[in-house]
């Protein structure tokens, strides 16, 4: 009998001969995540001296107009495209209406209008929502009894909304409330202000995640709703229905998104596919602020390796077939590509 050393298969197909080096596995590599696949989503906060740690997400800040600019001319040399903006504001100049948002002068029309000007080329991504504007945190305005959100009037301040952004500069529109005919109400507002060549990136596929968490911390939606447990159920999707992800997809490309979302990523990976193989629209993914978190969180634990944690979960996703990977990796990994 022969020994193990000795024994010999008869194989005219073997695999592992395009593993065998480095140099092969990198010539064979079907998915690769770039700089230019990234983009990178960031905190503004009104006049701080130093950027702001925030807790629950190591390496993350709340950055001054000043450090917003520093972190975008940096994020552009290393060959990151794109960034989205969000604001954290004093909760004294948020109301139940969130009308700090009408401000013309407001921070994140600032923070547009000062990162467009330092760094032209970049792609700037503004967030159309009211959740970082209102006491109670949801992502618009209440109804009458104060216990859902009114959809109507809700779609009516974000096309506004979206207009006053794109006057101030921004690429492109990301309606995050998952209201219904949002996607359509703000491409006509944008039309009739002139704004056509302002794209529209929704957030077609948002479900209703406990991975949301650090964000809500972020920008002090949770904080300024009195609870971390805030429920969005009547508006964002229920994470157990898959059709129902697909007809939102399916609207919101009728009614003219540029770009499509699924938010969150990691735990979605089959509406991620399921949406890229239904429509043709570049499709983007959101890897969320919990995602984020919980790798961070085992690797400080020794559970795992924070590297290949990461880049595995964005490979991932990018072979899911997501173009775009809205990330709060992007910087890391792009300095590591570089």
């Amino acid at each position: 009998m022969s020994t193990p050393a000795t024994f010999k298969l008869d194989l005219p197909v073997r695999p592992r001969r395009l593993r065998r080096t480095a140099a092969r596995r990198e010539l064979m590599r079907e998915t690769q995540v770039r700089p230019a696949d990234l983009i990178a989503p960031l905190f503004v906060v009104e006049g701080v001296a130093a950027p702001q740690e925030i807790a629950s997400m190591p390496g993350q800040f709340r950055l001054s107009l000043p450090d917003l600019v520093k972190e975008c001319r940096e994020l552009w040399s290393l060959g990151v495209r794109a960034v989205t903006l969000f604001p954290k504001l004093d909760p004294a100049i948020k109301d139940a209406e969130g009308t700090e948002e009408l401000n013309e002068e407001g921070l994140i029309l600032r923070a547009v209008r000062a990162v467009k000007m330092a760094v032209p080329e970049l792609v700037v991504i503004t967030d159309v929502a009211l959740d970082p504007y209102t006491s109670h945190g949801h992502d618009g305005v209440l109804n009458l009894a104060g216990d859902d959100v009114n959809n109507d009037a809700t779609v009516g301040r974000l096309a506004a909304m979206a207009v006053r952004q794109a006057r101030a500069g921004v690429d492109f529109v990301a309606p995050s409330d998952m209201m219904d005919g949002r996607v359509g109400a703000i491409r006509a507002a944008l039309d009739a202000a002139g704004f056509v060549e302002t794209g529209i990136l929704a957030y077609s596929v948002k479900f209703n995640s406990a991975y949301y968490g650090p964000f809500r911390e972020a920008v002090g939606s949770a904080q300024a709703a009195g609870t971390k447990l805030l429920s969005k159920a009547t508006y964002q999707l229920d994470p157990a229905n898959r059709r129902a992800a697909l007809a939102e997809a399916e609207l919101d490309e009728a009614e003219g998104a540029d770009i499509l979302m699924v938010k969150p990523a990691g735990a979605y990976l089959d509406i991620i596919r399921d949406v890229r193989e239904r429509s043709d629209r570049p499709l983007a993914a959101y890897q969320v602020s919990g995602e984020y978190a919980q790798i961070h969180a085992a690797a400080r634990l020794g559970w795992l390796d924070l590297e290949r944690a990461r880049d595995e979960s964005l490979l991932a996703i990018k072979r899911a077939g997501a173009d775009l990977i809205l990330t709060y990796f992007a910087k890391d990994v792009a300095r590591a590509l570089a």
